[in-house]
């Protein structure tokens, strides 16, 4: 599954002169945490509930720690502290991510980041964006089709796996292989792709091959 899947291509943006006061109001009446900075159709950064809260918080409240206030580094806080605009007060450069990298690349980089969204770029315009609740609606899927997908993108256009080669039951998001492939590389890189499927709970392989005296 791909970002395009799940993404949001009606997105709420303000731009660099936004005042802040209006940007807090659009997130608190959207009920969302961040908004994309865009000028032009090129994102420039993220202004999220964080970047207001830095302001909330004031200049003079204890910093704990090098990296300051909501880890960012003290110089950074000290320019946020003074902003009046979204582009004064947003995160920059924003993280973003293509349309066509994986779900799972996707939950990774929110992860490993400690994001909540991503806004999603083609040839540097912004196409949409994608979020953490985005990302949990795509694990919330049917057991036939988690098989589809692993069937055709996993087994046909990831490993070129012939069907038939490799059956695929799926019970409760928990995935049994069984079958047989052409050798161990390709037996092992089986179960880690099909776990990247969103939904998959777990993965159990018989999947066997033929060493090069012929032994299974």
């Amino acid at each position: 599954m791909k970002v395009f899947d799940v993404m949001t291509t009606d997105v709420l943006t303000v731009g660099s002169e936004t005042p802040l006061r209006e940007v807090a109001a659009l997130l608190a009446r959207r009920r969302i945490s961040g908004l994309p900075v865009v000028d032009e159709g090129r994102v420039l950064g993220v202004v999220s509930e964080g970047d207001i809260l830095v302001k909330e918080r004031g200049p003079h409240a204890e910093r704990p720690g090098w990296f300051g206030v909501l880890f960012e580094d003290r110089a950074a806080a000290e320019l946020k502290l003074g902003a009046r605009t979204a582009g004064t007060a947003m995160t920059a450069p924003a993280l973003t991510i293509a349309p066509d990298r994986t779900v799972a690349e996707a939950a990774g980089v929110m992860v490993d980041e400690g994001v909540n969204r991503l806004p999603v770029v083609n040839a540097g315009e912004l196409v949409g964006i994608v979020t953490r609740a985005d990302l949990v609606r795509a694990f919330v899927r049917t057991d036939r089709q988690l098989a589809d997908e692993i069937r055709e993108h996993v087994l046909l256009k990831s490993l070129w796996i012939p069907p038939g080669n490799v059956n695929v039951a799926v019970d409760e998001g928990v995935v049994t292989l069984s079958g047989e492939v052409e050798n161990r590389t390709t037996a092992e890189m089986l179960p880690d792709l099909v776990q990247r499927v969103p939904g998959v709970v777990a993965v159990r392989s018989d999947v066997t091959w033929e060493d090069e005296n012929g032994r299974r």
